[in-house]
Order: C-alpha cells, then structure tokens, then sequence
C-alpha cells in the first residue's frame, strides 16, 4: 500500500507565525490528540465502508513488528475528565463475559487477516482493566501469546486504580505470575473538591500508600503513577500537594497529564482555564520533579528516576519515537499502520452494540478507516512525538523519505529563530522557552487541513502572507 494522494487542503502552506498563534489561542485542543476537527480534515481519506473489510488488512502487509493496545471499557464509575471509550458501569457486571468473548473472537478475525506478528510492546488499558475478573486477564494474556509473538524482553503494562490495587492483591500477584511487569496507577489528585467534582467520591488517600506497599509486595519493579493538572480553578497549592502525596508512594515513574477537556462531561469549563495556569502548573511540577530525583528532557510528560527507563511503556515509547505501526483491539480501539488510521467501533457511541454486531458477521470491528497522505501521516506521528518533548529525526526520514527541515521548511525556520526548538543530531527538541509554548508549536506540524481549521476557528484570518511574531520570554 501507499500513501493517499494529498487533498488540495493538507497542501496548503500557511504563515507559521499564524498557525502558531492559533495554537495558542485554540490551546484546550492544541495538543496530542490528533486530527482535530477529523469529520471535516480527514473526509478525503474515508474509505468507504463497502471497502473497509478488504482494504485493512492490506495496510498491515509486510510490517512485523508492531505494537498492542487491548482496551477494557470497564470503570465503577466514568469520571468527568474522561475522554476514552467506557461502557456504562450500570450494565458492566451484565456485559463482562460477553464483551471478553467478542474480544477474543476480535484476536481471531485479526490472526487470519493478518497472520502472526512480532510485538514491540503491549498495553492494556482503559477503562479500569483489573475490574475484569482475573479468569479473563488469564484469558487475554493466553490469547496474546498464542496469536502474536511477544518476545520476553518486552514488558507488557497494565493500569489500575488506587482501590483495587489497595483491596484486591491477589490480582496483582496473579498479574506478575502472568508476565505483566509494569503497572500503572490513577491518582490524578488528592483535591477533596476536585475529586468530588470530577466524579472520585469513594477515592481515599490510604488506598493509595496500600496499593503502592501491594504493588512492592506482588514483584513489580516499574510502577508508574498517573498525575492530572489544568483543572478549572486547581490551584499551585493543590498542584504542589498532590505530587508530595506521589512522592511518598516512591513509584519509579510519574506521568503528568494535563486536562483535556474536548469530549469529557468537564468540556464547558476549558474557558475557565488559562494557558498561564497550566504553564504555573507544569513548572512547579518539574522542578519538583527534578529536585526529587526524577528526570524527563524538556518537554515530556513521564519522569523517571531509572536511568536506564524511558519511563513510559515500551508500547508507547516505540509509537511515539519510532512511529512503530499499532492495532488496537477492543471497543473504540485505536490501530495505526504505516499508511492508515482505523478507529474501531464503539468510538463515536461508546456502546457495544455495533462492535459486537460487525464480530458476529465475522468481520473487523472497524467504525472509520482512513487511508493516510504523507502528510496526514506526517501530523499524526509529529503530534504523539511531543509526548516525549520532540521529533526523532531518522524515523521521520525513514518514515517518509524526507528530513524535516525538506517537509516543514518555513516551519522550522521559525521555531529555531524564535528559541522554540532546538536541532540536536538525533531530534528537533524544544526548548525550555518552547516548551511554554507547545501549543503553539505542536500546531505547526499538523497537515494543511488541521491547520486550516485551527485558523477558521478562532475567526482568524487564513492567509499565507508573512506576518513575523515575535515570541516574549
């Protein structure tokens, strides 16, 4: 397969210091979570659904290694800062089983169009995967092993919640006789207010230090601890407070998620938050962070205090460094290959309903698949780079045959000249100065389309004359 040819709007150029001003304005949006505006920017490249069942599995021909990500759409309850994919808790009991049993009948439509594959890395999420009965992560992990080759170097990652690692340790120690070496664990916050407005009423801080001793005592050496910020009306104190409370849990790694509020019950109090705060926010954490012995480059979301880790799951570190192809299995399901981005159904409704009626017709669970551009491609990988604070240089290249400075000529023009990025043999960093402005920033790189729609958005004038911006310290 290759790339789709590009529409007329992916090959717009337009002025970087407009672009970047958008991004700026437009920051609730501005960020990792690539397309945006996808009904619109992405139409050229819907393949009709007539097509859908015989074009997929083509865009996995000849690629090996690839990355897993199996979603478990279960929670007790839906917090309001989620944006993902989670079946109504009311009918969860109900619809375990079943849902466990069309995930399985998902892996075995997956192995006979694309046969067997080598796994770089393998993550399940969600939802709250330890909701599940223990019998059916038993399951899921025999059915991974038996359609793919997971390698032994490679460490699977689970994520939890603080209540049931805290009350139900057999789980844990079950899941490292598994083979599941890295756990990662919500704490998003300690705020009594914002844990009740967000949804957390049953959240309490001991089940966090228990959960942590169970982790210890059940054999994982990788425990990852999940903090949110950018919340309306949080404060530094609160900010500051929280990340004291992960200290005390000692995990060796911490990932900070700013709040994303596009498609979570919290959506109408994004005005409320100024990208000020958030930037407040981020650098008290970081030199909190760092002055507790945890590293990150500039940059990026997950520290370590490992030398020798990335921190983040070895699933995300190949997607996010090396653009490593994906599948996605489960409901609402994200895959990526090298030319094409499929979303599985259940991702618009977050119901089961038509997942579970594609699988009995015997068919891919596919709601959208859309075969890519160079550029659409080129948007996607650059967005989830920022996850580590910049762009791998040799797998951009090796990925679309062009140096970025061939792809993004006036863009990255701009970002050196004005201090936002930095050139290094191996990527195209930011900078401290930069990385207050990320939102800005990542918006440079999006596809013509994107770029475009950020622009329209804000009512803001689409142009590509030049209009230089000078960026304030």
């Amino acid at each position: 397969m290759d790339w789709h040819p590009p529409s007329s709007q992916d090959e717009t150029r337009f002025d970087p210091a407009e672009v970047f001003a958008a991004g700026l304005r437009q920051h609730h949006i501005a960020n990792t979570a690539y397309p945006i505006h996808h009904v619109t920017t992405m139409r050229p490249y819907r393949i009709p659904r007539t097509e859908v069942q015989s074009i997929a599995p083509q865009a996995w021909e000849g690629l090996d290694g690839i990355g897993l990500y199996v979603h478990i759409p279960f929670c007790e309850t839906r917090c309001g800062f989620c944006e993902y994919t989670v079946i109504d808790p009311a009918v969860r009991e109900e619809t375990e089983g079943p849902y466990f049993d069309l995930l399985m009948e998902e892996f075995a439509l997956w192995r006979r169009a694309i046969g067997p594959r080598r796994l770089t890395g393998f993550d399940i999420g969600g939802g709250t995967p330890p909701l599940a009965p223990l019998p059916q992560i038993a399951r899921l992990m025999e059915t991974v092993h038996r359609n793919f080759t997971l390698p032994s170097e490679v460490e699977v990652s689970i994520e939890t919640t603080p209540k049931i690692a805290a009350l139900a340790p057999g789980k844990l120690r079950a899941y490292y006789r598994m083979g599941i070496r890295r756990i990662s664990m919500g704490v998003q916050t300690v705020s009594p207010r914002l844990l009740e407005a967000v949804g957390r009423r049953a959240t309490r801080l001991d089940w966090d230090r228990r959960a942590a001793e169970n982790i210890r005592a059940a054999g994982f050496r990788k425990f990852n601890v999940d903090l949110m910020y950018g919340f309306a009306g949080q404060s530094l104190k609160g900010v500051e407070a929280t990340l004291r409370h992960a200290l005390a849990l000692q995990p060796e790694h911490i990932t900070l998620y700013r709040m994303r509020y596009k498609g979570t019950r919290l959506a109408s109090q994004a005005g409320r938050v100024t990208r000020e705060e958030v930037n407040r926010q981020k650098e008290l954490l970081r030199s909190l962070l760092l002055e507790a012995g945890y590293r990150a480059p500039v940059g990026k979301n997950t520290y370590t205090r490992l030398l020798d880790d990335s921190g983040a799951s070895d699933y995300l570190t190949n997607r996010v460094v090396y653009g490593t192809p994906y599948l996605g299995l489960g409901l609402g399901a994200q895959s990526l290959s090298e030319h094409t981005l499929a979303y599985n159904a259940g991702a618009a409704d977050k119901r089961l309903r038509n997942y579970q009626r594609k699988i009995s017709a015997g068919q891919l669970p596919i709601q959208d698949l859309y075969h890519l551009s160079p550029q659409a491609a080129m948007g996607k990988f650059i967005s989830v780079s920022f996850y580590f604070g910049g762009i791998h240089r040799a797998s951009f290249r090796r990925k679309f045959g062009l140096t970025l400075e061939e792809a993004f000529p006036a863009e990255v023009d701009f970002v050196l000249r004005e201090g936002l990025m930095e050139s290094t043999p191996d990527s195209l960093r930011l900078t401290p100065h930069g990385d207050k402005y990320y939102n800005g920033v990542i918006a440079l790189f999006y596809a013509g389309a994107v770029k475009g729609a950020l622009l329209e958005g804000n009512g803001g004038r689409v142009t590509v004359e030049r209009r230089p911006l000078t960026v304030d310290g």
